[in-house]
């Protein structure tokens, strides 16, 4: 079992920049894969970018790619997203989430979510 814990959230301007982090909990972590997911009042939730367990791949939402980075630091057991050119459409609650399955929505462990709005 894992517990995450995100931080990094706020308000920001459209164009800049936030980075979110995610430390995890217990002595598995690099044994899960990783994903930051979001959802927007009245919106269904989005995965926008997952890590594999090792580092080496990536998936991004079209939505985000080009714009957005995820990285993992096994060693701290924490995770980020780097989000740079912030759009008024990137505000939401976003979550952290171990073992994410990124068509289904879910995932097997969550953490309590950080809201980012962007104005515009």
């Amino acid at each position: 079992q894992v517990q995450l814990v995100e931080s990094g959230g706020g308000l920001v301007q459209a164009g800049g920049s936030l980075r979110l982090s995610c430390a995890a909990s217990g002595r598995t972590f690099s044994s899960y894969a990783m994903g930051w997911f979001r959802q927007a009042p009245g919106k269904e939730r989005e995965c926008v970018a997952t890590i594999g367990r090792s580092g080496g791949v990536t998936y991004y939402a079209d939505s985000v790619k080009g714009r957005f980075s995820i990285s993992r630091d096994n060693a701290k057991n924490t995770v980020a997203l780097q989000m740079n050119a912030l759009k008024p459409e990137d505000t939401a609650v976003y979550y952290c989430a171990a073992n994410p399955k990124v068509f289904a929505r879910a995932a097997d462990y969550w953490g309590q979510g950080t809201q980012v709005t962007v104005s515009s």
